[in-house]
């Protein structure tokens, strides 16, 4: 009886410590955070005007990395187009593996997006990459900036993305 009052107090502290908690914003390249389920297709906010793409099975690159594939489908361009620029952004270590991003630039457009270096802890951090970075591709191409939405349940994945897009990006003097 004589502990009562102090667990009561420790318990009302705790309890309000719980209830006033706040997590953080997002203070990186990520502009908000949306949910893409398993097997689902992208949300409908996504631009339906983007380049398609599609992804291969994981495969080496001859480096004994083991990643996807992205195989953009080109659309024709015209005559008038000026000469394209590509650069590698720096590998960004995140929670479940490293990965690196390569932008090409044509004019002042973002004309494509693909990985260039994606190693992963374990099969089930490959499996998400493979059903994010095609989205998280679609907004940077559609949005045309670095400054894409995160994905629900793959957060680490898109700041790394957004990250390694971004230094790209800087490489190449696009603002």
């Amino acid at each position: 009886m004589k502990r009562y009052p102090f667990v009561m107090g420790a318990t009302a502290a705790g309890l309000a410590g719980i209830l006033s908690f706040h997590s953080r914003g997002t203070t990186g390249l990520l502009a908000n955070s949306v949910s893409v389920k398993s097997g689902s297709s992208a949300p409908s906010n996504a631009s339906k005007t983007s380049t398609p793409s599609t992804t291969a099975p994981p495969s080496s690159n001859g480096n004994g990395v083991s990643g996807p594939t992205t195989v953009p489908t080109t659309a024709p361009q015209s005559p008038t187009t000026t000469a394209a620029s590509s650069a590698t952004g720096v590998s960004e270590q995140y929670g479940y593996g490293t990965l690196s991003v390569r932008v090409t630039i044509t004019g002042s457009r973002i004309t494509d997006v693909k990985v260039a270096n994606l190693q992963t802890i374990d099969q089930y951090s490959q499996q998400l990459a493979v059903q994010v970075i095609p989205y998280l591709r679609r907004q940077v191409l559609s949005l045309q900036t670095a400054r894409i939405s995160g994905i629900s349940g793959a957060t680490y994945t898109s700041e790394a993305y957004a990250y390694s897009l971004q230094s790209a990006l800087d490489k190449l003097h696009f603002h």
